[in-house]
């Protein structure tokens, strides 16, 4: 599949798509990857089985729980690192503390915060189905939100377009600015 955009093979980027459940993080984050032509890894998928029915019974993880998890996606990243290519992950990352540990000696890492309101987010998830994830929890989520700050240079995309929108919006930041026009030349008439 070719792609909307080149990546240098020495500048590899890996696009963390965050926010609480419901903001459409899996949604954006495979559309992206597809239109960008890089691997997408769901962070849902990196949980334990244990952590997974832990929330399946609507009981919120704890720093302890998410431990592994953030591990494992860190072995992600890295592997994509040392091969040289660029990624999209999908991940919650709802605390700076998770974000950090994501960071960390991983300068090639740039959030896209998906920031919605608690009704419009509670809307999306009572019309999902047979996802792990109870619409009880969302109070958790937004009581664990600690928003990316600008010292963290996040991408922030308010909820409400389409993905498609969203996605077209991430495409456009990540688009290098055009070079300045050169002067006209001078016709020689005076």
């Amino acid at each position: 599949m070719e792609s909307d955009h080149a990546q240098p093979a020495h500048r590899p980027t890996l696009i963390v798509v965050l926010g609480v459940s419901g903001a459409g993080k899996s949604t954006v984050a495979a559309l992206l990857a597809a239109r960008l032509g890089w691997p997408f890894q769901e962070g849902d998928d990196l949980h334990s089985p244990r952590a997974r029915a832990k929330m399946a019974a609507g009981h919120p993880l704890t720093d302890e729980d998410r431990r592994p998890w953030l591990a494992a996606i860190g072995h992600w990243m890295d592997e994509r690192l040392r091969a040289g290519e660029s990624g999209v992950l999908a991940c919650s990352a709802l605390k700076r503390a998770y974000r950090d540990v994501l960071r960390e000696g991983r300068p090639e890492v740039r959030l896209v915060y998906l920031r919605g309101s608690r009704e419009l987010i509670a809307a999306r998830l009572s019309a999902r189905l047979g996802h792990f994830f109870p619409p009880a929890l969302l109070d958790s989520q937004f009581a664990t939100l600690e928003e990316p700050t600008a010292d963290e240079h996040p991408w922030v995309v308010p909820l409400g377009a389409s993905p498609q929108a969203v996605v077209e919006a991430v495409l456009d930041h990540l688009r290098p600015p055009a070079p300045p026009a050169e002067p006209a030349e001078p016709t020689g008439r005076g």
